[in-house]
């Protein structure tokens, strides 16, 4: 999974929303991804520490310092002197693309949808690498199957389960994965989702 090939463990993600049907929708989520364990607030044991916290302003508060906060809202950055928010998501982003986001905040990276005009608060302390929508860039061309397995890789998917989703062999789904990486320009498959972010091929 990419989280395990590029911070070598499991995640600990820390849920912490005022709507508590939306908690557990997301919980059951992250559930079903082997490479990230959910939590509520107050299930932490003693010393332990979440690797991602994914709250709204109402919940930002269980955010310690050194966590990276994943911020659902449609407010912006304004948590006035709690954690910086390293992502800002709609609220009613999809579970995809927040499961994306927990991953490439906890890989170093700070995210903002492409067109998203809240500022990104900037910590001079953290080296997290800013995917925002900047400068025109030559237009990424995709084949349809080359889009199916960048939504795959999105979800975190290895080349096995690519391959069994796709109905292909492992073999042509670690082609498509090496094609992706050179058609982004990225080192690896947290840059490829990063630069397709950025680049607005990862639908939600």
């Amino acid at each position: 999974m990419l989280a395990r090939n590029d911070i070598g463990h499991r995640l600990l993600v820390l849920v912490s929303l005022a709507d508590a049907v939306e908690a557990r929708r997301l919980s059951a989520t992250l559930a079903g991804m082997d490479d990230l364990v959910a939590v509520y607030p107050g299930e932490l044991e003693e010393g332990e520490r979440a690797d991602v916290v994914v709250a709204d302003h109402a919940g930002a508060a269980v955010a310690a310092p050194g966590m990276r906060l994943v911020l659902l809202s449609d407010r912006g950055l304004g948590l006035d002197g709690t954690v910086p928010a390293v992502a800002v998501l709609a609220p009613n982003a999809a579970p995809a693309l927040v499961i994306s986001a927990i991953r490439l905040a906890a890989a170093g990276y700070r995210i903002r949808p492409c067109g998203n005009d809240f500022p990104v608060a900037h910590d001079e302390t953290d080296e997290g690498r800013l995917i925002e929508e900047g400068p025109a860039h030559a237009a990424v061309h995709l084949s349809p199957r080359e889009a199916q397995v960048l939504a795959l890789l999105a979800e975190g998917a290895p080349n096995k389960v690519i391959a069994r989703r796709l109905d292909i062999s492992v073999h042509t789904a670690k082609f498509h994965v090496a094609a992706l990486l050179v058609k982004l320009g990225a080192a690896n498959r947290t840059d490829a989702i990063a630069t397709a972010m950025r680049q607005g091929l990862v639908l939600v």
